[in-house]
């Protein structure tokens, strides 16, 4: 058995479908500029037509969230930027196609990997899936077509692109298992949409197989079983139904209602990184959206989003959420997510630097038109806004100050707004935690950012695999923190909720509940299970199991006490 990352869950009995894509060789040598031009702008011309013609025989399988991928990968291939740098790599050193777009998109890849959020870790996946189709045009190669597959099959390989996972039809392909990769690769987040199991960064598996060979893939625990014997077929299949058959009775909690066996009620909601992501949600029976990341309007551009263009993006979520409401962050960047066009200042830890809310406090011209956007955008819906990053009463102060100022603004000059728009903050932020009673004399509202919060109070880096250890979500003191905050936003009569992963980990919700959270937002395929688990429980004896848990010393202790006392 070999272990992996469930990515996608399900499980299926089938047989190997090995896959492996041809290796580009990638040598620098002197060459004819103009020829290589050519052969560039050629793979160019290639690569786009792939890529519209895999968009195109996915339209009706994937969600349109998924199917935007392949407009992001169009993107790169038309970024005059990316295709200008390989350009001038071409004229200035003389060299070959393929060498200057490795050269050029490694510094990409390279910029995009080192940042902290998932979200935006992943466009490196988009560059490598765009690139690597590039270089196989320049140097004639074939990419293996998955369409023709017409038998059932688990694919094996050391990984999927977003393009590959695009191409799987549900008929056939009964699910993945590749070598490298997480829960939040494209890859994954596909096979989620397709609902075809899936397990991820299992380490080394194309040496351990042959095309044929039968498989059990166990994408619940994360388990891969090669040549298994019919005493573990027939266990598999079992489970295997049983999951099905557990899947489909969570449809049932769609419309129902999010409340505890003695009557308490808490919100459930999605997070969302686009506009097209709002639809998971609503299938899901999500209440609303609990943290809208807007970053990918700025990530996804040239230059800076305009007013306008902001402003349709929030208009489509509001309407396509309401009568829910929409927890909007504002331009959370900075630091770690650089942007092309926007010169950020070399920072030796850009953590902790200038980033979030510390940015648009300095950059007020850019903070202004995203306001501005957001309050126009509120009479379609229920909005409220966020602050990321937030360290002190005065940064706070200040945002809400520039908010009123344009909310003004555009009443002088006629455009309607919506006058309740709730404005709270993240609490990321240890110091924000601590004096949680005093910020929300200030908010309207807390989302709990975790994962800041555990690698800040930690002092560990969560993608630094040295200390990784360190990144506790069920320490005592993060839950003291957890608990300092809720209460700070009770005591005034605050709602506080929580986007951060913890929100959606099954393990975390009994004990969430306990401390008293209002909101759990988490991706959309989570909501209906955390809905189910919430249903079953007292929320009398989460209080209690919480309020041990608050004296433990250790995250094991925290952990043992869970596994005691909640199924």
């Amino acid at each position: 058995m070999i272990k992996g990352i469930a990515a996608s869950a399900g499980v299926s009995v089938s047989k190997v479908f090995k896959l492996q894509h041809p290796v580009v060789n990638i040598e620098k040598r002197e060459a004819n500029v103009e020829e290589e031009i050519k052969k560039l702008q050629d793979a160019i011309v290639a690569t786009q037509k792939d890529i519209e013609a895999i968009k195109a025989n996915a339209v009706g399988r994937l969600a349109d969230e998924e199917l935007a991928i392949f407009d992001a990968h169009l993107m790169v291939t038309q970024d005059p930027e990316f295709i200008g740098q390989i350009e001038e790599q071409i004229k200035n050193d003389s060299v070959n196609a393929e060498y200057a777009v490795h050269e050029v998109s490694s510094m990409f890849i390279g910029m995009f990997e080192s940042m902290e959020d998932p979200y935006f870790r992943e466009r490196a996946a988009d560059i490598k899936d765009v690139t690597y189709r590039m270089q196989t045009h320049i140097l004639g190669l074939i990419i293996p077509d998955l369409t023709t597959i017409n038998e059932e099959v688990v694919i094996v390989a050391e990984d999927l692109t977003p393009s590959d996972t695009a191409q799987l039809n549900r008929q056939f392909v009964k699910g993945f298992a590749t070598e490298i990769g997480g829960r939040t690769s494209h890859s994954a987040i596909m096979a989620r949409s397709l609902e075809i199991p899936a397990v991820v960064g299992a380490g080394s598996l194309l040496d351990k197989c042959e095309h044929g060979d039968s498989i059990i893939l166990d994408a619940i625990d994360g388990a891969i079983i090669f040549k298994p014997t019919e005493a573990q077929i027939a266990e598999y299949t079992a489970k295997g139904e049983a999951f099905a058959a557990h899947k489909e009775s969570l449809k049932a909690l769609k419309d129902a209602e999010s409340v505890t066996t003695d009557g308490h009620h808490v919100e459930l909601a999605g997070n969302i990184g686009t506009p097209n992501d709002v639809e998971g949600v609503v299938n899901n029976g999500g209440e609303g959206v609990g943290l809208y990341r807007t970053e990918f309007l700025y990530m996804d551009a040239s230059e800076l989003p305009n007013e306008e263009d902001q402003y349709n993006a929030y208009k489509t979520v509001l309407e396509n959420m309401a009568p829910g409401r929409v927890v909007v962050r504002t331009l959370d960047i900075g630091g770690d997510k650089e942007l092309s066009y926007l010169k950020f200042p070399h920072e030796m830890n850009p953590f902790l630097g200038y980033r979030a809310i510390r940015l648009c406090l300095d950059r007020t011209d850019i903070f202004r038109v995203q306001l501005r956007a957001l309050l126009r955008a509120s009479v379609h819906g229920k909005l409220s806004i966020m602050f990321p990053m937030i360290a002190t009463i005065q940064e706070f102060r200040d945002a809400k100050a520039l908010f009123l100022e344009e909310k003004k603004n555009l009443t002088k000059e006629g455009v309607a707004v919506s006058d309740d728009i709730e404005l709270g903050m993240m609490v990321e932020i240890p110091a924000a935690a601590i004096l949680a009673d005093q910020f929300a004399k200030e908010a309207d509202f807390f989302s709990i950012g975790t994962n800041d919060l555990i690698q800040y109070s930690m002092a560990a880096d969560r993608m630094n695999e040295k200390v990784s250890y360190l990144y506790q979500p069920y320490n005592p003191s993060i839950l003291r923190l957890v608990k300092m905050t809720i209460d700070g936003a009770h005591k005034e009569g605050k709602w506080c909720g929580m986007c951060g992963e913890m929100a959606g980990d099954e393990k975390a919700i009994p004990l969430l509940l306990g401390l008293g959270l209002d909101e759990f937002s988490m991706s959309a395929s989570s909501i209906l299970e955390a809905r189910r688990i919430i249903r079953d429980l007292s929320f009398a004896e989460m209080q209690e199991l919480a309020n041990t848990a608050l004296n433990m010393s250790t995250t094991e202790e925290v952990l043992e006490l869970l596994a005691k006392h909640v199924a």
